[in-house]
């Protein structure tokens, strides 16, 4: 498979490829904010394998919440889940495009080029009629994964310090414009409202049709109406799962250039000395 220049692939696609060893199926677990405790199915793709974001593929002795692990880690987790150098890996989530971009961002970051994002996730794969099986985990061989961590594609604080004055840069906010203004409560408690100065919203939402991104076209439109020619793009959001799919998003629309914010408003929101405007 070439590396094509969209990172999604359809259900139909992935239908075709299932007897095919290269290509890894990977379930990105990510429990959304509001959802409910039954947001689970119980039932995954044929051949799926797990990818627990928040209990194998974080740093867990921090209070900030699914941090980008280590690349000795990551590449610890990966290979646990049977994740080869050379796989084709293709994400999805149980809720659509969720947890599939954060997944599609992180393997990214590690330097991995053939990954992909369903396009609808699960509900688009179950929607289609495809057969899916009962939600079971086996222990998988190990893989041979290997990673060469991109830095540029997570911030951290003090990087996003050092840019909010910087005009070559444009920081996206993927939080409601109500969490961005400072008028609605932040979900997570203890944190101030308001935004990163020099920030824009765009509300995840807005990027999508429901289950699905929006087409190539409309994010195109989307992301040019903020005039960003020649700007490098850090995309922020609550802790950085929503981050991806803006992130995502800059990807089909055909910029290149983006980052994530990896603490995001769990880290910046905190109270402190980071600055924070409210509209």
């Amino acid at each position: 498979m070439q590396k094509q220049n969209i990172p999604l692939v359809s259900v139909k696609w992935l239908a075709t490829q299932q007897d095919d060893s290269k290509v890894i199926i990977v379930e990105a677990k990510m429990k959304p904010v509001k959802a409910a405790e039954d947001w689970e199915s119980g039932y995954k793709i044929p051949g799926a394998v797990m990818m627990d974001i928040n209990a194998d593929f974080s740093i867990l002795d921090t209070d900030l919440p699914h941090m980008m692990p280590t690349e000795e880690y990551f590449i610890a987790a990966a290979q646990n889940i049977g994740i080869n150098k050379d796989s084709i890996i293709v994400v999805y989530d149980q809720v659509g495009t969720y947890g599939s971009a954060r997944a599609w961002w992180m393997f990214r970051a590690m330097g991995h080029e053939h990954v992909y994002v369903l396009s609808g996730g699960y509900p688009a794969w179950k929607e289609a009629g495809f057969e899916t099986v009962k939600a079971e985990w086996p222990k998988v061989e190990k893989g041979d994964f290997e990673a060469k961590t991109n830095k540029s594609l997570f911030y951290k604080a003090e990087d996003v310090l050092s840019i909010i004055d910087n005009k070559t840069f444009q920081i996206m906010d993927a939080r409601s414009q109500g969490r961005f203004d400072g008028t609605a409560p932040e979900p997570r408690a203890g944190l101030r409202g308001g935004h990163i100065p020099n920030s824009v919203c765009l509300p995840f939402p807005s990027v999508q049709n429901g289950i699905y991104m929006k087409s190539e076209e409309e994010l195109k439109a989307i992301f040019d109406n903020y005039q960003l020619e020649n700007k490098s793009l850090v995309m922020t959001c609550g802790s950085g799962v929503t981050a991806s799919v803006i992130a995502l998003a800059a990807e089909i629309a055909g910029y290149k250039n983006a980052a994530v914010y990896d603490g995001s408003w769990a880290e910046w929101g905190m109270p402190g000395e980071l600055p924070v405007h409210t509209s």
